[in-house]
Formats: C-alpha cells, structure tokens, sequence
C-alpha cells in the first residue's frame, strides 16, 4: 500500500505511527512544559485528536500535525493557567471557609478595634484619614475638597496615624 492510500483511520496504521512517533513526541512535550506528567497529558491528547480527525489528516503530514497540536495544547494550557493566577490574584480572599474559626474570630475583632479607633480620630483627622486612605485621594485633592492648605492636610493624617498606631499597638 502506498502513502496516498495510507490512512490513520486504520487502526494498524495508526498503532504504527503512534509507536514511531510516541517518545519524540514525548520528548518534545517535555521540552515545552518541564513537567513529565503534563507533557504525557499534552502527548494523550494530541494523539485523541489526531485519531478524532484522521479522516481530515493527510497521513504524509501526520507528524506535523503531531508537534502542532502538542504545541497548542501546551499553549492552551499556559493560557488557561494565566487567567487562573489572574483570578486568584483578583479576589484573594473570596474562599474565606477554609479559615480557622479562630482565625475569623480575631480577625472580627481586630475589624471591630479597628473600626473603634477610627471613630476615636476627630472629625477633622478621620475625614483626612478616610479620604486619602479609603478614597484613595491625594492630599492635594483632600486640601482642595476640604478648602484648607495641603500643609494643614498633612499634620491632621500625621496626627491621626499617631493615634491609630498607639491604638492598634494595644490590640
């Protein structure tokens, strides 16, 4: 039989490609991910792929398709790990039921003393403190809100962090 009639839909053909081409596939897997049971994994699949579409595959351009699809895969699965790191970076702390009940705890009560200390700023030094630190704001932006001088912005929040960090220290 000769390479045009040749098929991967046959399965003795296909046994026969995949014993030729497995451990330079595998190597090659390997040489992407550094990971052995990943570049296994990638390997798997690109062969289920090409034995999914064998009808589609020239068989002279079997092995390109091979190393292609061992190449996309280990893209895809670089892509996939990124958004995953991109979501676990985003909202850290979204799985709050693997805590202690002890860790919850304290930190319940530390939110409370902290909440406490804030309160115990002066109006002029927990407006500072807020805007800047939970607004975000400038204390240029603060001082022109506030209509007061920038000076004035800076000694209210010095006072105030005073104040908390003697506060929080106890805590």
């Amino acid at each position: 039989m000769s390479d045009d009639e040749t098929t991967l839909c046959d399965e003795n053909h296909f046994r026969d490609f995949y014993l030729k081409q497995v451990q330079s596939a595998s190597n090659f897997a390997y040489y992407k991910c550094g990971d052995g049971e990943a570049a296994l994994d990638l390997v798997q699949d690109a062969f289920t792929k090409i034995w999914e579409n064998c009808s589609k595959i020239d068989f002279n351009k079997a092995k390109t398709y091979l190393f292609t699809s061992i190449t996309n895969l280990f893209l895809n699965t670089i892509k996939h790990q990124k958004v995953v790191l991109q979501y676990a970076k985003d909202a850290p702390n979204l799985d709050t039921n693997n805590q202690s009940p002890e860790y919850l705890l304290e930190e319940e009560e530390f939110k409370q003393k902290l909440t406490r200390a804030i309160a115990s700023l002066s109006e002029t030094q927990r407006e500072v403190f807020l805007l800047n630190r939970i607004d975000g704001k400038k204390y240029r932006e603060i001082a022109d809100l506030l209509g007061v001088s920038q000076k004035t912005v800076e000694k209210r929040m010095s006072a105030a962090l005073q104040i908390l960090k003697a506060q929080i220290e106890n805590i």
